[in-house]
């Protein structure tokens, strides 16, 4: 089984290129941002615990989950912050999706494993991965993504790229590039392409 990282800014367009990847090849897909938010709304996980120690309960709601949309405006506001989180999210999330890749590994079920991960390099997870595909695409593609994605406002979305890494950090990282301008099809040929190299080597 091969795996294949896939990562990018937000916006860019890498959970469209995971389902293409699930459903065109025999494939399974590890959302990183999925296994967080299970791990984050799990009250008796230890990473639940420690995000309402990092931002305070303050942030929880009635039912004792965690503000999602409270702590997104801290951490796009606080550098110190959001750096608290990632260091919690590579501890608790990173583990999670080793285990699951350890159980993957048990099985021929699959050909390909993906695992989406917009913090691939700062988790040091591209070391367990065979390829990395980076997803990038125009500031006002990820702008628009993200407006309607998240029902936010182009002011807060252009906040949260600032704060991210560059289109320029991952094509400069990854075995592979897909300029993603919107068009499935060519998302769709783009993964054909990378998939037929991969099988070339």
């Amino acid at each position: 089984m091969k795996i294949i990282g896939i990562t990018g800014p937000s916006g860019a367009g890498k959970t469209t290129l995971s389902t293409i990847l699930k459903n065109n090849y025999n494939a399974s897909i590890i959302d990183a941002d999925a296994v967080a938010k299970k791990l984050s709304t799990d009250i008796t996980s230890e990473y639940y615990k420690e995000m309402v120690k990092l931002f305070g309960k303050s942030t929880l709601q009635e039912n004792k989950q965690l503000n999602r949309k409270k702590i997104a405006s801290i951490i796009y506001s606080d550098r110190e912050k959001k750096r608290a989180l990632n260091k919690l999210t590579f501890k608790y999330v990173v583990d999670d999706i080793n285990k699951q890749i350890g159980e993957l590994l048990k099985s021929s079920q699959y050909e390909y494993l993906g695992i989406d991960v917009p913090l691939l390099y700062e988790a040091k997870m591209e070391k367990i991965c065979d390829y990395v595909i980076a997803v990038v695409a125009e500031d006002k593609e990820k702008v628009s993504r993200i407006c309607r994605r998240d029902n936010i406002s182009e002011e807060l979305a252009k906040k949260r790229l600032e704060i991210q890494n560059n289109n320029e950090f991952f094509v400069s990282k990854a075995d592979f590039v897909i300029y993603n301008d919107g068009s499935l099809e060519k998302l769709e040929k783009s993964l054909e392409e990378i998939i037929d190299k991969i099988w070339e080597k």
